[in-house]
């Protein structure tokens, strides 16, 4: 959803990193065996992620026919992931890449684990293939779809090659009722492909990231409310000066992250007349 900087790790020198301490001379020959195979494979995902066609990347159930997916997963949970694994500091790096540690599918929760945009059982030659690596955190991980993309409307988006950053997509609107809220939506943009909107709504919904943000918008009112109270009060128009109140707050946050969930929701909030007129008292 929020654009990562591509680290520059190179994907053989990686894997030797990885394989470096396997102790079976077998399983250690058979994995030397498929090095260009994950070099090549990471650069068709550089290839086909740029040209917005994951979907075309095969899967498979093993790599040449030489090593398992279940020996790639394996080397990824304990040769990379795992906290000893000679591969843990480009995992530790992989993390830091995301913008003030936050995960860039929700741009809400910290990054704690690493993302596989293709899933490692459906595309075990990228298992440790750093450009299909990103930090995320950990709902998102799970909540991610792991199905293989089959077209490219479904396609993840992926951190790395995926800015959306030309557009302000993000939307919220008040609902006024007794309890205010605000509820999100990913608008669809003219001048996207309908692939690349269809990916944005759908994962959106996947993420869950509508109610997310929904949530955080309920804490956020609850917060600001005895200020905007008090901005009321003091002066002779009040609505109008919770309105500059509210428009400072998006402002700012908008100069710094268009898309995050606060700029969405101080944009709703400073343009509703019936939030600004009181509907900020509403609340529990």
């Amino acid at each position: 959803m929020w654009s990562v900087e591509k680290p520059n790790f190179d994907p053989g020198d990686t894997f030797d990193t990885c394989i470096s301490k396997v102790k079976n001379k077998a399983l250690k020959a058979r994995f030397a065996g498929i090095r260009q195979t994950v070099v090549d494979g990471s650069a068709e995902l550089n290839d086909r992620a740029t040209a917005e066609e994951l979907h075309l990347i095969a899967q498979a159930d093993n790599v040449d026919g030489q090593v398992s997916k279940d020996e790639m997963v394996a080397l990824y949970d304990s040769r990379f992931a795992g906290k000893t694994g000679p591969g843990r500091s480009i995992y530790s790096a992989l993390q830091l890449l995301p913008r003030d540690g936050r995960c860039p599918y929700c741009d809400h929760r910290d990054v704690s684990t690493l993302d596989h945009v293709l899933p490692k059982t459906l595309f075990p030659a990228l298992a440790v293939t750093p450009n299909n690596l990103v930090g995320s955190c950990k709902d998102c991980n799970k909540a991610k779809l792991t199905a293989a993309p089959t077209s490219a409307s479904d396609s993840v988006l992926h951190p790395y090659y995926d800015d959306l950053s030309s557009a302000i997509w993000l939307r919220a609107r008040v609902v006024e009722q007794q309890v205010c809220a605000v509820l999100f939506r990913a608008e669809r943009q003219q001048q996207w492909s309908d692939a690349l909107n269809d990916r944005l709504s759908d994962q959106f919904k996947a993420l869950g990231l509508g109610r997310l943000y929904t949530q955080q918008a309920a804490r956020e009112m609850s917060g600001i409310r005895r200020n905007l109270i008090r901005v009321h009060e003091a002066s002779a128009n009040g609505a109008a000066a919770v309105k500059r109140e509210l428009r400072h707050q998006w402002e700012s946050r908008s100069d710094d992250m268009p898309n995050s969930w606060q700029t969405a929701l101080y944009d709703a909030l400073h343009n509703s007349d019936w939030f600004c007129e009181g509907g900020f008292r509403l609340g529990k």
